[in-house]
């Protein structure tokens, strides 16, 4: 038993020494930092630089901005002084670029910085230095921003690399600016009428969805001033004349009227691009559509495949120009250029059927009338023939050369039979329609003429026509095509 008493009485000892250590460690632990902090200060004092670290202020971010801007504090699905008088959202823009003008859609599409200003009381907090807080895109979805949209908008799409572009800045007085990143495609009304000639103005309509002009005032922050645009802004076909902006009030029947802003921009179209691709080669065509009036209209084969060539050139100059067109229901200005442009080498292609008709009926006559002619050299006695046994009759084609010529020098001499005598009818001698190319030559012969020495002709007549149609063609069809074109461009023009 005594044993066992002292057994106890030496453990108990042993864990009171025990604690008793552990309690002089953390004593020295802390007085150890407290005489670490004091021999450093001393170092300092000596001369040995210790940095500091600074607090670490990420980790109350949260922190601080739920308790400046007081977030959860207000509801923030209702405008700011719901139930007082229209809240004023000022409006500003920044166009990057224009991308595209569509003439088939009758669309364009626009890349811009679009900025609303506003006060709202309840995002107030306190600075001791008046700076600004700017947030990204996760705040926009915790406070109240105007719900501005696009009018007319077909597509449009937030820019979102490589994170949402959008920027919101808070200061202390409750002023709030919300920037964001835009690419809209809007529909624009054009007048094609004078087409490729035109000048087109289209406008990006910009007005709040929910809110009428009682609840929320929409308005351009800085007048004209409010759209900023970079110079280096161009297009391929056309020349940004002008910028300006505007607003309204738009009425919709079931709820009332909003403010509207609107973005008016002017458009020239450049011309040298359809010069190049249209009026030039519709103007070649025609010209070479003349070329068939100095072809011999006896060569049908060559007329006739230039004048299809032509039709078939222009017809698909004008199915070209029309698949990059809307379906308008109205003439614009290069269909009346490009469709007179066809008819000219239409006519041209009529006027070598109109000659080729009458030179078959010509011919026709003039066969008629040789036949009548031998007829009658061999019915009735020719007139005077100065001794020679017989007469003969003639007929050379208009292709006729001139050892032709010198081949009758075989012939004696007589008498021509004159135009009374052969009595040739009335119908083939028109006034605008001679004979045609053809020669006829009535000359007295002697039997002895193929034995005797060769003489000259004593006389000959020679009755040669050119077709009149192709004569008059030659300068009536580039007149009236230059004459069109004077009324053309400088109506055109002097309009532009």
């Amino acid at each position: 038993m005594p044993y066992l008493t002292k057994s106890l009485f030496l453990f108990f000892c042993l864990v009171v020494t025990g604690e008793c250590r552990n309690h002089g460690h953390r004593v020295r632990r802390w007085t150890g930092t407290v005489e670490t902090a004091k021999h450093g200060t001393e170092t300092a004092n000596h001369g040995t630089s210790l940095t500091k670290k600074p607090p670490d202020v990420t980790k109350n971010c949260k922190l601080k901005t739920e308790q400046l801007l007081k977030v959860d504090d207000h509801d923030f699905t209702m405008r700011p002084a719901f139930g007082g008088p229209a809240i004023p959202v000022g409006v500003d823009v920044q166009v990057e670029s224009l991308d595209s003008i569509s003439e088939v859609d009758m669309d364009f599409t626009m890349t811009l910085y679009l900025r609303h200003y506003w006060k709202d009381e309840r995002l107030t907090f306190t600075s001791s230095t008046n700076k600004s807080m700017t947030f990204d895109g996760r705040l926009v979805k915790k406070i109240w921003v105007p719900d501005v949209f696009f009018v007319h908008s077909k597509r449009s799409f937030i820019h979102d690399t490589t994170t949402d572009n959008i920027m919101l800045r808070v200061f202390p007085d409750g002023h709030v600016l919300y920037s964001l990143r835009v690419t809209v495609t809007a529909a624009c009304n054009m007048d094609f009428s004078r087409f490729p000639l035109d000048t087109q103005t289209c406008s990006l309509e910009l007005e709040s969805y929910a809110y009428t002009d009682e609840d929320l005032m929409l308005y351009w922050k800085s007048g004209d001033e409010s759209l900023s645009t970079d110079d280096r802004i161009s297009l391929s076909q056309f020349l940004i004349q002008k910028f300006h902006t505007t607003s309204h009030l738009a009425f919709y029947s079931s709820t009332g009227w909003y403010n509207r802003l609107y973005i008016n921009f002017t458009l020239r179209r450049h011309i040298f691009f359809f010069l190049l691709q249209t009026y030039f080669p519709a103007t070649l065509m025609v010209m070479l559509s003349w070329v068939s009036f100095w072809i011999d209209r006896r060569a049908v084969p060559a007329r006739v495949s230039l004048g299809i060539t032509t039709v078939l050139t222009m017809s698909t100059i004008i199915t070209g120009v029309n698949a990059s067109m809307p379906r308008v229901s109205y003439i614009k200005a290069v269909d009346i250029y490009l469709w007179v442009s066809f008819v000219f080498v239409f006519l041209s292609v009529l006027e070598y059927a109109a000659v080729n008709y009458l030179s078959t009926v010509q011919d026709r006559r003039e066969r008629k009338m040789r036949d009548e002619i031998r007829e009658r050299a061999r019915s009735q006695s020719l007139p005077c023939t100065c001794g020679m046994s017989q007469t003969r009759t003639m007929i050379l084609d208009g292709n006729y050369s001139e050892a032709d010529t010198h081949s009758l020098a075989g012939y004696t001499s007589g008498t021509m039979v004159s135009e009374e005598d052969v009595e040739m009818p009335h119908e083939v001698m028109d006034e605008k329609q001679t004979p045609g190319e053809h020669i006829v030559v009535h000359l007295s012969v002697s039997s002895e003429s193929t034995t005797t020495k060769k003489k000259g002709i004593r006389a000959l007549k020679i009755i040669q026509n050119t077709h009149a149609i192709d004569k008059y063609s030659r300068m009536l069809f580039p007149g009236s095509y230059i004459l069109f074109n004077f009324i053309y461009w400088c109506s055109y023009c002097i309009g532009a």
